[in-house]
């Protein structure tokens, strides 16, 4: 024959079963408020994630040539500014970053410079992230150990209060 539970037997389950409900409700909660920033943000991931795209001859078709001047040359430099990838079956052209400097590299090539910008956005948003599921913990904490002494502190189900 299966035993009664004892109080502290119950009280275990109960909180088990409420820690995870609450787990459950703030994933889903913290995952809402993360979506909702990011779209409220305006940050598109795509773009900042992206590597930037550079014309390549041996795959790409120029549509438009840009001059530009290069430190260390007497006069401004060819370079294809708008582009088609015969790899991309979108079809869409492809664009020069315009904070793209051309560069003399010691071969005497010219090359694109990568300008290395800090892009906060990036920074503020796992920021973000971070402080979402540090909050999130912490609510998950608070809630079950008030659960917790609220169980506790309860008369026991089958007492009686005799005043």
């Amino acid at each position: 024959m299966d035993q009664p539970l004892s109080d502290d037997q119950r009280r275990v389950g109960k909180v088990r079963r409420y820690t995870t409900c609450v787990s459950l409700v703030l994933m889903v909660l913290c995952n809402a408020i993360v979506l909702v920033g990011l779209w409220v943000s305006g940050i598109n991931l795509d773009e900042l994630a992206a590597t930037p795209d550079v014309f390549n001859s041996k795959q790409d078709v120029c549509l438009r040539l840009r001059w530009q001047p290069v430190p260390g040359a007497s006069d401004p430099v060819p370079f294809c500014s708008e582009w088609i990838n015969l790899s991309d079956p979108s079809g869409q052209t492809h664009q020069i970053q315009r904070e793209s400097r051309l560069q003399q590299g010691p071969d005497g090539q010219y090359y694109v410079g990568q300008n290395i910008h800090a892009d906060y956005r990036l920074l503020i948003l796992v920021m973000f992230v971070i402080a979402v599921i540090a909050s999130g913990l912490v609510a998950k904490c608070y809630l079950v150990s008030r659960y917790r002494l609220r169980l506790e502190s309860a008369p026991a189900h089958g007492a009686s209060r005799v005043d």
